[in-house]
């Protein structure tokens, strides 16, 4: 059956309030409905204390969604479900800027192109210092961003601190939609390799995406390396075209079991790379959409996969509008990859609603992998089920040394003062640099003395110990605010172990097969669909 176009996270669904309750048909559950509705009357009529009915009712929703020990089933007010489908579609009405706090101001690490900051002449590193007539000086980003967005349309007059301008810098603004990119940067790695990292699947991801490949197939690309390490999802339309911008039509792409639903969502277009040689890198972080795309196109042997397992987020998402513009966000069922694989990894709740993992880490052992069930490729690979996606070519990230480690445990309580010292750092070396530049370890110095000053206690013999993570850090931060994303990639690709082992295969690799045969991952069997479950 062709996928409707349904996006599960975005959709919003009306469904009628009653005015006696719920219209339940069931003596017993009406039984529960009455009990639930005399409990609220008495407390709101015996309580000792005045209660807002208003409230009351809310906080028995809440408990209700609490009682299903479901982290993703929420309740959502208004502004909450403002802000969820800002997130979700990367959509918003403000001036465009992506922006973290930097000292004692929230300070622009990002302008948009083609936003009112760009027009206006925004410059990364600039600090907001008023907004209207409001100091912002010790604001966060939540309070700085509560104060830039608003309705479409509107002025905003915003003055900045700028680096070498001795006066503050004023500026006016109107308000207008904004879409924040779900591909930031791309950049050619090497001399046949394009790599495309994807933020976030937003209203925008495929096309982004697509951008991205044809601009590096332009720039003589002959692979691609997809990058969706620390990529928690989004809208579930997004997660299928760009898995059809590598599958041809016709292909099944996901399949959602619900209660007494069973539906299969199916590619609708013509692929526009369907030949292109494509790793795509997961980690703990890919999660959802990201489980998704990578699931499917390991299952039709149209990429290989490459890190650590995927966070396993398997679940089904539907938003439903309720009166007086509230929505409930409920878990309505679980996907499953074409081969029939459950994304969902198993997972306990703790008492404050938290994670706990059945098996943390553990899924790549090998002695974990024999008790799993086992599934097939399209062309005969053994695929691993029982939940999340994992990797073709198994490959950890750099590891810390003991020392680092310590130095990690040490700041952790403070690491926001370590961050907003680093750049603090960064912004002052900000035009005096060449992009070849070395950590000076006076900036580490430096950033120790910040750190004291502000009250932060860290002995320094750990802090000495952490040196290497602290210069990497810097370095990172430094980079970025002087010369951008592109740079940062390019100087910290030594330090990453994954994306130069996906390199190292792409290299020859004229076709898709000759990167799983490189990998050591080459099919057994050639066969014309995906196969199903195997063994257990």
């Amino acid at each position: 059956m062709t996928r409707t176009r349904k996006a599960a996270l975005a959709s919003l669904i009306l469904l009628p309030v009653l005015a006696g309750g719920f219209a339940l048909q069931a003596r017993s559950t009406r039984g529960g409905a009455q009990l639930l509705d005399q409990v609220l009357t008495f407390v709101a009529l015996r309580y000792v204390d005045t209660l807002d009915a208003q409230q009351l009712y809310e906080k028995a929703a809440r408990g209700l969604v609490k009682e299903l020990n479901d982290p993703y089933t929420e309740l959502f007010t208004p502004k909450q479900l403002e802000e969820f489908s800002r997130n979700t579609n990367g959509r918003y009405a403000g001036i465009g800027m992506e922006i973290s706090k930097v000292g004692d101001y929230v300070t622009v690490n990002k302008v948009f192109a083609n936003s009112p900051a760009e027009g206006g002449g925004v410059q990364e590193g600039d600090k907001i210092m008023i907004i209207d007539t409001t100091n912002a000086r010790g604001f966060n980003t939540q309070q700085v961003q509560n104060k830039l967005l608003g309705p479409v349309g509107t002025p905003v007059t915003v003055t900045f601190g700028r680096i070498g301008v001795p006066q503050p810098v004023k500026m006016q603004f109107t308000r207008a939609e904004i879409k924040a990119p779900a591909v930031r940067y791309t950049m050619m790695i090497d001399e046949r390799t394009g790599y495309v990292p994807l933020e976030r699947f937003s209203e925008q991801a495929t096309e982004d995406i697509a951008t991205a490949v044809i601009a590096l197939t332009k720039r003589g690309a002959k692979s691609i390396i997809l990058d969706l390490r620390g990529n928690p999802g989004g809208i579930l339309d997004e997660a299928f075209a760009m898995s059809n911008l590598f599958l041809p039509k016709g292909k099944e792409l996901l399949s959602v079991r619900g209660r007494g639903e069973f539906q299969k969502f199916v590619s609708e277009s013509d692929p526009l790379a369907p030949e292109i040689p494509l790793v795509v890198l997961v980690d703990g972080g890919s999660a959802s959409a990201s489980e998704i795309v990578a699931g499917a196109l390991q299952d039709y042997d149209r990429a290989l996969v490459l890190g650590t397992t995927s966070f396993g987020k398997g679940l089904v998402q539907s938003v439903y509008n309720l009166d007086g513009g509230y929505a409930l966000k409920i878990t309505t069922g679980k996907w499953y990859t074409p081969s029939g694989r459950s994304i969902q990894k198993e997972r306990k709740l703790n008492a404050e609603g938290q994670f706990l993992e059945v098996m943390p880490d553990s899924m790549e052992s090998d002695s974990v992998r024999k008790a799993r069930p086992t599934y097939k490729s399209a062309s005969g690979r053994t695929l691993y089920g029982g939940g999340a996606i994992t990797p073709d070519v198994i490959v950890a990230p750099d590891t810390l040394s003991a020392a680092e480690q310590a130095f990690r445990r040490a700041i952790a309580p403070s690491f926001q003062k370590y961050f907003n010292s680093i750049a603090v750092i960064a912004e002052n070396q900000k035009g005096k640099l060449k992009p070849d530049f070395a950590v000076n370890p006076a900036w580490r110095d430096e950033l120790y003395q910040k750190l004291v000053a502000d009250s932060v206690k860290i002995d320094r013999a750990i802090w000495d110990g952490g040196a290497t993570d602290i210069d990497r850090a810097i370095e990172d931060r430094v980079a970025k605010v002087s010369f951008g994303d592109t740079l940062v990639r390019r100087r910290t690709l030594k330090d990453d172990n994954q994306l130069r082992a996906a390199m190292d295969l792409l290299k020859k690799a004229g076709v898709q097969k000759d990167v799983f045969s490189a990998a050591g991952a080459a099919p057994a069997v050639t066969k014309a669909g995906v196969a199903r479950r195997s063994g257990n």
